[in-house]
């Protein structure tokens, strides 16, 4: 019979974020009929049971194991790619396969990424894909979104570090007030809104974000709520770390759905050679744990050690 320290070890091995290959090889491997047969019985939660009592996997739980002794493969995978190439197939995957709730990871490549690393990306998914990746956009995203993505994507920022002050006190004016009218139409459908977000500079942009505290009280993200891909654009451009720390946050939930759980992969694996030792004080000072502790407390074997080294580089 499978002893209950056993049960315990292998229903964690199978819980959270990757799976924890020692513990399978180490346990599983050298179990016999009446060991694995005491494991289904102990595990209802992976195994059901019909009329004729016939043991089984669970249907759902066999496709979440699938995808989470997958984790560790992908991040590998993308880690290894060309950042032109990772960041075209995570752009077509948010549009062809996760639907309009991964909208956000366009903005995410848009906005973080330097003027020249998304002309890459865009040339890696024209290589890739036969389309642009602008007319992509244009195509499977609808509605009020369509406007602000395509010409997010299309950007080719000045990234000097001059700034036109009044311009920025001046624009940061237009968008309280586009903000404040949101009654009557929504900030995202304000061609002034969309020309600020989409051409200016990110010096500039910050400026117009410590402008706007100063008139109306609030940062513009708060103001931005019910609206949420401003919203995005506004945090990945002006405050990237914060962005990225909150996206990890909710990636690292035990309860979320896997779609949820890929962002951790993602962030950790773009940003590692980036800004991860920013993203990491601001994970610090947001939620009092160090993002190597969270790591280490909710994911699992190799996919876990692959991440914590990523996270390590640049200190």
């Amino acid at each position: 019979m499978a002893l209950p320290n056993e049960l315990e070890a292998l229903t964690e091995a199978f819980s959270g974020h990757g799976i924890h290959e020692q513990a399978l090889v180490s346990i599983l491997g050298k179990w016999h009929p009446e060991e694995r047969k005491s494991f289904r019985k102990g595990s209802p939660h992976f195994f059901v049971e019909d009329e004729r009592n016939f043991e089984r996997w669970d249907d759902h739980h066999v496709r979440l194991l699938k995808h989470e002794f997958m984790r560790f493969k992908n991040a590998v995978v993308l880690w290894t790619m060309h950042p032109w190439e990772r960041d075209a197939r995570l752009a077509k995957e948010a549009l062809i396969k996760k639907g309009p709730q991964s909208h956000g990871i366009l903005i995410e490549i848009a906005c973080t990424r330097s003027a020249e690393e998304l002309l890459g990306a865009r040339r890696a998914y024209h290589s890739l894909f036969d389309h642009s990746l602008e007319e992509d956009v244009a195509h499977h995203i609808h509605g009020s979104e369509r406007k602000l993505l395509v010409a997010l994507v299309s950007a080719y920022r000045y990234e000097g570090s001059k700034v036109n002050d009044d311009a920025a006190k001046f624009e940061a004016k237009t968008l309280v007030n586009a903000i404040k009218d949101a009654n009557k139409r929504k900030p995202i459908d304000d061609e002034e809104v969309i020309r600020v977000l989409t051409t200016r500079s990110k010096p500039h942009l910050q400026a117009i974000y410590k402008h706007y505290k100063e008139i109306s009280g609030k940062n513009i993200d708060e103001d931005l709520d019910a609206d949420l891909r401003l919203k995005e654009t506004v945090q990945c451009i002006c405050t990237p770390q914060k962005y990225f720390s909150q996206v990890l946050n909710t990636a690292l939930k035990r309860d979320v759905d896997k779609k949820t759980k890929k962002a951790l992969t993602r962030v950790i694996v773009t940003r590692a050679d980036t800004d991860m030792k920013e993203i990491k004080e601001e994970y610090n000072k947001l939620y009092g744990v160090s993002l190597s502790k969270k790591i280490e407390d909710t994911a699992n074997g190799n996919y876990k050690d692959f991440l914590l080294t990523l996270i390590a580089r640049g200190g």
